[in-house]
């Protein structure tokens, strides 16, 4: 609805600019369209004559009128046209109009909404948690935002890949080594003191458990680091198996396990020193290297390697977003946790420093997740252990209920997630509500069946799978009430809701989407008898729409990584 609106006013500003000779420059991408709050204004309204009267020397409602008298008679889509106020333009369309978008549903069917492919090659890379313990139920949140926009662009055309960065490299491995260490003794009889920085987790003894068949006799006479290291190794082996289940538990799968200890063994953070030392974006100063961020908008110059000769955190990011960079990804998207904020503006200016724009990188900060059990939030601290995982969260509500309700809100908000809800076979469930439209008309097309009508044409083969005489080709013209109109102005609407979401990298606009169409399609539901064996015409026509909701909400679970049951 809004691109062919769209169209036909820049169609019209460029014929009325010949006509009357205006000057160039008026940016016609700059007006918005947008839906009135009060329907009764029309189906869309746009500002486009306040923003570019200015510029040719118009008033508002003067070049509003001209706007009007230009598009009047173009077709048959757009049933009227009105000037409100300042100089706003209200539009309403025409039944011609929601026959051509019930037709594309049909016909695109599960493509209806997809942009052609636009050769962007993009990488997202999500979750990302240390591997030091199993990930719990805020990873799940990061895990649901990433997989459900790698979907979402790769929908609109983009080519995604998908990536986890394995911190298995720092300080944290060579606790967890340690903590496993402690409870090898402990499982040997042993009563040593677990310092306060080490793992608590149940886990860590498991992994113990997991790791003492394989050490073999002359683990022993190593030195305490080679036995470290080894531990070390082995518990991420272990740990990040059970990673990669449980995401895969989750309908979450990574093409790429990055390393991070192989940016070392490669020298690739050497490399994009010696990238940055070329290109005079380093210093150094009181032993230390330096990397110039001031230059490129950071509010302060950044440490790579210490004085001690230790390299810092932020020269591994710089490595290893210069090594995606030069695998030919042309954006990067990186999902940090809310605690990551401070971080942006320095992974930006690396991003300027080795050569690309600050918007080839994108950074999706996730806010926390608020468990609720019996109405107490849950602690989730990885170091005690005191945590509900990701996989208890699956097995209890679900993985579409999980996904579903981790896309509810937007990742700039904090989200409670409340598990008695999540299992609810009611309404107030947010995914139940919007598998259950798919759910109902599946017993409209049985209740179809059941009326033993022969059938042809796009409705009546659906409903039969072969086709014979009887049923009528579906008729919009016959979709008048405004339920039906809303119902087909939001189906209108949802390739728009899709390339908003990618474009702003928020998946959680498809679900509200999904949530609002459910609502409209419910309340249609309870208000209308859809299946009349007395009034066949009305019939195709109400199951043809109620076919282009199903089709519509198939599509947009099927973005959020949601299942879409036949029955429920």
């Amino acid at each position: 609805m809004k691109d062919t609106l769209r169209q036909k006013l820049k169609l019209a500003l460029k014929a009325l600019a010949i006509k009357h000779s205006w000057p160039e420059g008026p940016d016609l991408d700059s007006f918005t369209l947008e839906e009135p709050a009060n329907p009764r204004f029309g189906h869309l309204a746009t500002n486009a004559a306040m923003v570019l009267a200015k510029p040719l020397g118009l008033k508002p409602r003067e070049l509003a009128g001209l706007l009007v008298e230009a598009l009047s008679g173009q077709d048959d889509l757009i049933e009227s046209t009105e000037v409100a106020g300042p100089g706003f333009i209200n539009f309403r369309f025409s039944g011609a109009f929601w026959a051509r978008t019930l037709k594309a549903v049909r016909d695109l069917g599960q493509d209806y909404g997809r942009g052609a492919p636009n050769g962007r090659r993009v990488l997202v890379e999500f979750v990302s948690a240390n591997p030091t313990g199993p990930l719990h139920v805020g990873h799940g949140r990061g895990a649901a935002l990433g997989d459900a926009l790698a979907r979402i662009l790769e929908f609109v055309g983009c080519q995604v890949g998908r990536e986890y960065y394995v911190n298995d490299a720092g300080r944290q491995i060579k606790t967890l080594g340690n903590s496993v260490r402690v409870r090898l003794e402990e499982l040997a009889g042993g009563k040593p003191e677990i310092p306060e920085e080490f793992y608590k987790g149940a886990y860590v003894i498991d992994v113990a458990r997991e790791v003492a068949p394989t050490l073999g006799e002359d683990f022993a006479s190593l030195s305490e680091a080679e036995k470290i290291a080894i531990l070390s190794a082995k518990a991420v082996e272990i740990i990040m198996a059970g990673i990669k289940k449980d995401l895969s538990d989750f309908r979450v799968i990574h093409e790429t396990w990055f390393s991070e200890r192989s940016l070392f063994d490669r020298r690739l953070v050497e490399k994009s020193f010696e990238f940055l030392e070329k290109h005079g974006r380093v210093y150094h100063k009181d032993g230390a290297l330096w990397f110039k961020s001031t230059d490129f908008g950071d509010d302060k110059d950044r440490v790579l390697v210490k004085s001690d000769g230790e390299k810092t955190y932020f020269a591994s990011d710089i490595a290893y977003h210069k090594e995606k960079f030069d695998r030919g990804y042309q954006t990067l998207i990186d999902l940090l946790g809310a605690d990551h904020h401070g971080y942006v503006p320095r992974l930006k200016a690396a991003a300027l420093a080795l050569g690309h724009r600050a918007e080839d990188l994108g950074v999706v900060l996730v806010q926390l997740v608020n468990l609720l059990r019996d109405g107490q939030a849950v602690s989730m601290s990885t170091r005690s252990g005191e945590f509900v995982t990701l996989a208890e969260v699956v097995d209890e509500v679900g993985a579409d209920a999980a996904r579903f309700i981790f896309l509810t809100r937007s990742q700039d908000s904090p989200l409670d997630f409340d598990i008695e809800l999540a299992k609810a076979q009611t309404k107030d469930n947010p995914v139940f509500y919007v598998q259950y439209v798919c759910a109902r008309v599946n017993s409209l097309l049985a209740k179809a069946r059941g009326l033993e009508v022969p059938v042809s044409g796009p409705a009546g083969q659906t409903l039969a799978g072969q086709g014979s005489v009887g049923w009528p080709e579906p008729d919009p013209g016959l979709l008048s009430a405004p339920e039906e109109i809303e119902l087909m102005k939001t189906l209108s609407l949802f390739p728009d809701a899709v390339a908003s979401a990618a474009r702003r990298m928020e998946p959680h606009l498809v679900t509200v989407y999904l949530s609002g169409l459910a609502k409209l399609f419910h309340q249609y539901y309870g208000a209308f008898r859809l299946v009349d064996g007395d009034n066949l015409p009305l019939t195709a026509a109400r199951l043809d729409l109620a076919l282009a909701v199903k089709r519509v909400t198939v599509t947009g679970l099927g973005l959020l990584g949601v299942s879409a049951p036949e029955k429920m």
